[in-house]
């Protein structure tokens, strides 16, 4: 009799789980948009990769990619193979915090959601192009 109620049991369970509604994935916000990364120093981040000394995107534990626009050069940014988080005592790392490479404090203009940054390549690939663009540029004359 016991062994017929489990048997039962576990009928019931899983059929409530075939018919079960599956949920809705979310929906990350759009691009662009300020943005801020809770408990850096704890795993949060997993990846980083820099923009020259200009800027870093930042990949969180849920592989969303950030990109932290930084207040003037940060020099030794492009050959870091670690970089620190100073978050000011918040919990949280946004706009108002920023990041320490080889011991030079950077701090940030803005943290931004963003894709996935181009291969380092292609994107000194396209710089590169946009530099030689400039040059053809002529000047109107008065």
């Amino acid at each position: 009799m016991k062994s017929f109620i489990i048997i039962a049991l576990a009928a019931a369970t899983l059929s409530d789980s075939v018919h079960a509604k599956k949920p809705e994935p979310y929906v990350w916000p759009e691009l662009g948009v300020e943005s801020k990364i809770i408990f850096p120093n704890h795993g949060a981040i997993r990846n980083f990769e820099a923009d020259g000394s200009d800027g870093i995107w930042l990949e969180d534990r849920q592989r969303r990619w950030y990109y932290a626009e930084l207040l003037g050069g940060c020099y030794d940014l492009n050959f870091a193979q670690a970089i620190g988080f100073d978050t000011g005592g918040s919990p949280q790392f946004d706009k108002f915090s920023s990041i320490i490479v080889r011991g030079q404090k950077c701090p940030l203009i803005s943290l931004q959601t963003s894709e996935k940054p181009l291969p380092r390549k292609e994107r000194l690939k396209l710089r590169n192009a946009a530099k030689v663009a400039a040059k053809d540029v002529v000047a109107p004359s008065n």
